[in-house]
């Protein structure tokens, strides 16, 4: 189970790696400019991620009552920042990709502390305990040389040859396609003996955790004054989380040592895949009815 959630959760790093690049394609580096001289959407999306989600995360596993191994897994799945591929969701929902590339690089680097803090926090309320959790260095750098290097390449051949980004857009958009078809998929059959065992008890809480992620980072924004492809870009940036980063912190023997903690992340990503792609499509759906 542990070995397919990571694989799953990587979503196959080399695909992912080009997807970035051609994201990139279709960013210029005055999309960064503005959303770092406008900064609330990224404000408001880091408090629904630092802020919000924990403490709803943490009354929906107080009140169902889950084991505590079940509920220290997922509260550090509530302080994950977001997932290699939440901007591969939000450019297929016509979101805004830069800011969800922004979002997903300052809240990898905040999970630095802020993961080891809910986690010691979690193993303090559901154990009575504390151990040294921490988030080293090289697991917020994989994370960069997966999604932002190459998105950031992207955009430098944008500068230089913006002929070439455009024709490359529309193959680059089916590739995406293609590629969340095939994790969906891949998913749904790797996870398939977790579900049947696990999903009666963990798997009520865990969608229930990720459609609230989804609404709060859509409904929340817009309260805010955001624009609509900003919201979506949130909405997808709090409810794809890094599920690979909290099996790792889980079963690794240096850290937590507990497959147990792995399982509600390993349902999770199959959930937040599933309803991602409902969300694109229900985005896509709104857009062409607008139209």
């Amino acid at each position: 189970m542990v070995e397919a959630g990571l694989a799953i959760n990587l979503g196959l790093p080399a695909a992912l790696f080009i997807i970035m690049l051609g994201l990139g394609l279709s960013l210029r580096l005055d999309d960064f400019v503005r959303i770092l001289a406008r900064p609330r959407p990224v404000i408001v999306g880091l408090a629904c991620q630092a802020v919000v989600l924990p403490l709803i995360c943490l009354a929906m596993v107080t009140a169902s009552d889950l084991p505590p191994a079940v509920a220290v897994g997922m509260m550090l799945l509530a302080a994950s920042p977001g997932g290699t591929s939440s901007s591969l969701f939000t450019h297929l929902a016509g979101g805004d990709v830069a800011l969800s590339i922004t979002l997903a690089a300052i809240n990898s680097v905040l999970a630095m502390a802020t993961v080891p803090i809910i986690a010691n926090g979690s193993l303090l309320l559901f154990y009575g305990r504390t151990e040294a959790v921490t988030l080293d260095l090289f697991q917020v750098l994989q994370f960069f040389l997966i999604a932002i290097v190459p998105a950031m390449i992207g955009v430098f051949i944008r500068s230089r040859h913006p002929g070439l980004a455009r024709r490359l857009e529309r193959p680059v958009r089916l590739l995406a396609t293609l590629f969340l078809l095939a994790v969906v998929g891949f998913a749904l059959v790797s996870h398939w003996d977790v579900v049947l065992e696990w999903g009666p008890v963990v798997g009520g809480t865990a969608l229930a955790f990720n459609l609230v992620s989804l609404a709060v980072g859509y409904y929340v924004p817009l309260l805010f004054g955001i624009e609509q492809r900003q919201a979506i870009a949130i909405a997808m940036a709090i409810a794809i989380h890094n599920a690979a980063l909290v099996i790792t912190l889980a079963v690794s023997e240096t850290m937590l040592n507990n497959s147990e903690m792995a399982i509600p992340p390993a349902l999770y990503g199959l959930i937040a895949y599933g309803t991602g792609a409902l969300a694109i499509w229900l985005y896509n759906t709104r857009l062409r009815l607008a139209q």
